[in-house]
């Protein structure tokens, strides 16, 4: 069945309105929750190997879970990234949320170090299952023209998360407020409330109009629209939105899903240069995080002889630098463009990576102004980090975008959290500065070389309508006669 449709053009034209606040609070703020997770992780994992925490783990153990985490954040982010497309993103977003507010909340009843594997590993199945269903539904619902800053926004919100969690460490984890076998168990409930808080929220969100379109519900997707459109007039006092590009209306092949077939016929065959930009975007940005932040502490423990107890703390400069970038120099990707804007983030933050490399392996710097150079670099690429999101979000056909997003982030994140801080760890481990010196350049010359493959085959997308960068697969052809 084929239905003629102006809402995408619809959504694209409205005015920055509460409604779109709502939107993004209760969509992005998940990535705060990431955040929060993976810096309360690394920060207990000296206290949780003492028998005096109630678990009494070892270090390798500690290391274990993490890689736990990340292997269900993978998997979550595939599985969910199908079921995301086939159910629709606001059943996903809502049931994901749920199994991290489950998981976490068990994390702190951990007795032993199965439970905390099994706990990690859904935690970890939770937030990977939310990076597919609320990239779609925030670009699907965030107008064309400012895309691109909530995007990176939303994403760059992590590291609040980041920074809130090392900085709630601290005091939870000092015997003299909390006993040693609560305090670390007080912050994984605190996550769950935080996640409880979110998912009230959520529940105003509705669920996307594109997608309730494709899948044959175009009446509930303009009762959708209408509801959106009437909260947005009274918000912005206007008694007449502007009328939507009668160019823009679409004829669309409604469905009911999309096969992997279709998946791997669209990435391979349809878009082929648009993968190989994808992989390269995620693969350049999750090693060179991953190896960074996993041996940060070690690095300045080494080095640096700053106390284990002291080396959280360093996080929290890291963490709002990190969101300062994208909130920053986010709306410049709206203005100059994607082109540019994505590869000169990467570019620009391998060369100062290269910098840092050098100062460090000239024995020039201390550990605070180490931090200061991390801080210029991740400024500047985690405007491009985020940018990797978004770029995958959009240029790929809206029945592809969740398992697209699922997929590259699962490579993405393979790749970073398994063979980028293992290699880091021994280059650490071996106590030569070169050897670390080394590292930092070989994460810089991937991030060079993703800014390169982005100037060379990327697509512009600043203020483009989803449906022009990639034709909906439903999009009905028109056939001409010979």
């Amino acid at each position: 069945m084929s239905v003629t449709t102006d809402i995408p053009a619809r959504l694209d034209r409205l005015p920055w309105a509460r409604w779109h606040w709502l939107i993004l609070l209760g969509l992005g703020s998940v990535w705060i929750l990431d955040g929060l997770e993976v810096t309360i992780v690394g920060a207990i994992g000296s206290r949780i190997t003492e028998e005096s925490s109630g678990l009494g783990i070892t270090e390798a153990q500690v290391g274990l879970a993490a890689s736990v985490y990340v292997v269900g954040a993978c998997l979550g982010a595939l599985f969910f990234g199908h079921l995301t497309e086939q159910y629709g993103r606001r059943k996903i977003f809502l049931v994901t949320l749920g199994v991290y507010l489950a998981a976490t909340v068990l994390t702190a009843f951990s007795g032993n170090a199965l439970w905390f594997y099994a706990c990690r590993f859904f935690t970890g199945f939770g937030i990977g299952g939310e990076y597919a269903a609320i990239n779609s539904a925030i670009d699907e619902m965030i107008p064309a023209r400012l895309r691109g800053r909530i995007a990176l926004i939303v994403n760059g919100s992590y590291w609040l998360g980041a920074a809130a969690g090392a900085a709630m460490a601290y005091p939870m984890l000092n015997p003299e407020v909390l006993p040693e076998d609560i305090g670390w168990r007080m912050l994984f409930a605190i996550g769950g409330v935080l996640g409880l808080i979110i998912l009230v929220v959520r529940r105003i969100v509705p669920e996307s109009p594109r997608w309730l379109v494709i899948h044959g519900r175009d009446d509930e997707a303009e009762r959708v629209v209408h509801g959106i459109e009437d909260e947005v007039e009274a918000e912005t006092h206007r008694d007449r939105l502007p009328e939507p590009d009668p160019e823009r209306t679409l004829t669309l092949e409604q469905r009911s899903s999309t096969t992997f077939r279709e998946l791997a016929a669209t990435m391979v065959r349809i878009y082929p240069r648009r993968t190989v930009l994808g992989l390269s975007l995620f693969a350049g940005q999750a090693f060179l995080y991953n190896s960074i932040f996993f041996t940060q502490a070690l690095v300045l423990t080494t080095f640096f002889d700053v106390s284990s107890a002291i080396a959280p703390l360093f996080i929290v400069p890291l963490a709002l630098g990190n969101f300062l970038g994208p909130v920053l120099l986010g709306p410049l990707f709206d203005i100059l463009g994607r082109k540019p804007m994505i590869s000169g983030t990467y570019i620009g933050s391998g060369l100062l990576l290269v910098g840092t490399g050098v100062l460090f392996q000239n024995e020039a710097l201390s550990a605070v102004t180490l931090t200061a150079c991390w801080c210029a670099v991740f400024f500047v690429a985690s405007a491009g980090a985020s940018s990797a999101y978004l770029t995958v979000s959009e240029i790929f056909p809206m029945e592809t975008r969740p398992q697209a997003i699922a997929l590259f982030y699962s490579v993405g994140t393979a790749l970073g959290g398994i063979l980028g801080p293992g290699l880091f760890g021994v280059l650490v481990g071996s106590g030569e500065i070169g050897q670390v010196a080394f590292g930092y350049y070989l994460g810089a010359g991937l991030m060079v070389a993703a800014g390169l493959v982005e100037l060379r085959i990327g697509v512009e997308a600043a203020r483009r309508s989803l449906e022009d960068i990639a034709d909906p697969l439903s999009k009905k052809k028109t056939v001409t006669s010979m």
